[in-house]
């Protein structure tokens, strides 16, 4: 716990993982929202998702004790974290052989509680150095990266500074043992323009562009929208239906029983990430007729059986929740966020220069909230979060958009 309390302080607000109080949500949250926000304001967004093979394997055990001293851990911790890396050794055995034992010189060490906080310090230092070049500017903060553990992503507005930062974080990697893996790290533009190219490049290798990619389990596509990952999450989520299709169609097991296994497995992988999604009336549609998918396929209920939604709901003794469910869960995460005062809140509430296109704006996340709780603006539920009993009154008054 000492030494925790002496590395905690250091670690950027930027970095999510093994973090209390956050988590793969919040990473995602801020970089779809900081997306949303840039197109509004008709800037484009470049983006470098960095792999390093082995991250974890990598850590130099002499760099790490360096980084510790200079925290001025207490000498009996350190001591102690000491005897635990250096003069480690270890053999493979195969069968009746063993191989000569190998001393190990780096990573960090499997199952240790202290291990992600270790390596989060490890990797501070090298993104340190990046707070002095550009990203994206919101409410006065610079923001040119956002990590979860060793899933990074570099952030920027132009070509010319994302190479910047690459150049960067490939210098200060190396020099630490994390080199990046050129083959999988990959480049994205974000843009209302079609077709801009991003020649980016490590060590003289050019990086490939891709038009989408997933980010800690979430698809995030070149047009900033949630279309792509919302479609995808409801045809995985169909899938895994499908495998426990004895179970959930199961008549002899009470309808009560097979709908709290829908809630307890099949639900929570469709809704994951939702507390980030965009949410059209379209997109909309499809979550509804996703949740009467599953009840139909309860109920055996044929394709060819022109049976109404409004019976299949009588017989399941449902209603439509799924998405007043998902509105709830995205209400809960903004009020949580805009209490703490933290990186979230500020990519949320933060101005951001530039202009907004004329005509009818894009629809926003936050927007779709405003429709669920029965507002008009987008600051009138922003202001009303910060107190936590009003906003779950509001939660809990809120008539919603389903049936």
């Amino acid at each position: 716990m000492r030494v925790r309390n002496k590395i905690r302080p250091e670690i950027g607000d930027t970095q999510c993982g093994f973090v209390e109080g956050k988590g793969t949500t919040n990473a995602v949250y801020m970089l779809r929202m900081i997306i949303e926000r840039a197109l509004e304001m008709q800037k484009d967004i470049y983006l470098c998702f960095i792999d390093y093979p082995k991250a974890f394997d990598r850590v130099k055990h002499w760099e790490m004790i360096k980084q510790l001293k200079q925290l001025h851990v207490d000498g009996k911790d350190l001591r102690i974290i000491k005897n635990i890396y250096w003069q480690q050794i270890a053999a493979v055995r195969i069968e009746n052989e063993i191989s000569p034992f190998q001393m190990i010189k780096r990573g960090v060490r499997q199952g240790c509680v202290l291990s992600p906080d270790l390596f989060n310090l490890y990797s501070e230092t090298i993104l340190r150095n990046l707070d002095e070049y550009p990203g994206i500017r919101i409410g006065g903060r610079i923001i040119n990266n956002l990590r979860y553990a060793d899933d990074t992503v570099l952030i920027a507005e132009n070509k010319e500074d994302l190479q910047k930062l690459i150049d960067i974080a490939a210098t200060e990697s190396k020099r630490m043992g994390l080199e990046l893996n050129n083959k999988k790290t990959e480049v994205m533009v974000i843009s209302r323009r079609s077709n801009l190219n991003a020649d980016l490049f490590v060590d003289g290798t050019k990086l490939k562009q891709r038009d989408s990619f997933r980010y800690l389990g979430t698809i995030i596509t070149q047009d900033g929208k949630s279309h792509t990952e919302i479609k995808a999450r409801i045809a995985q989520a169909k899938t895994n239906f499908q495998k426990m299709k004895p179970l959930l169609t199961n008549n002899k097991i009470t309808i009560t029983t097979r709908k709290r296994a829908l809630q307890c497995y099949i639900e929570p992988i469709l809704m994951y990430g939702c507390e980030a999604w965009t949410i059209t009336k379209e997109i909309q549609k499809k979550i509804e007729a996703a949740e009467m998918w599953f009840f139909r396929r309860m109920l055996r209920v044929p394709w060819t059986a022109r049976k109404t939604n409004e019976e299949v709901l009588k017989e399941t003794e449902s209603t439509r929740s799924l998405m007043n469910r998902i509105r709830r869960r995205q209400a809960k995460f903004v009020g949580h966020i805009m209490r703490r005062e933290g990186l979230e809140n500020l990519v949320t509430t933060g101005r951001m220069e530039g202009k907004k296109s004329r005509g009818r704006q894009r629809e926003k996340m936050l927007d779709g909230m405003t429709s669920w709780m029965g507002t008009k603006r987008v600051t009138d539920i922003l202001s009303e979060s910060w107190d936590r009993e009003s906003w779950k009154d509001m939660i809990a008054n809120a008539k919603g958009q389903g049936t």
